[in-house]
């Protein structure tokens, strides 16, 4: 028997697994086709959406969850984005869920800080 995780409980591994450069159980959370539009770019499919995990995991310390609404197939996570080369960045992250899966992924912050942090480590 298998069980069907929540929508908030897919955000709750996501970010746990994120976090921990986890990228294997990240995998297992997103759905194939899985369509990702963020301030630092717009990706399709699991493989894509992964290499910009992991190029951000390289700076990455911390996602300070500060709260997670969950509504049916929708979540939404506000977050400080705490990076090795910025300030803590207040972010929103909006996931859509199709058949057990991550199928939708948006998110939203100002970028200025990570973009000159990335130009700095150049």
């Amino acid at each position: 028997m298998t069980t069907t995780k929540t929508a908030r409980e897919l955000a709750e591994t996501y970010f746990t697994a994120w976090e921990a450069g986890d990228f294997e159980t990240v995998r297992g959370l997103l759905a194939e086709d899985v369509d990702f539009v963020g301030a630092l770019g717009t990706v399709s499919g699991v493989e894509e959406a992964l290499a910009g995990l992991k190029g951000l995991g390289q700076v990455l310390e911390k996602i300070d969850v500060k709260v997670r609404v969950a509504e049916g197939d929708e979540v939404i996570t506000w977050f400080e984005l705490c990076t090795s080369i910025a300030p803590p960045a207040p972010t929103a992250n909006w996931m859509h869920v199709e058949d057990g899966r991550i199928a939708r992924i948006r998110v939203t912050f100002d970028p200025r800080g990570l973009l000159a942090g990335f130009e700095r480590k150049a």
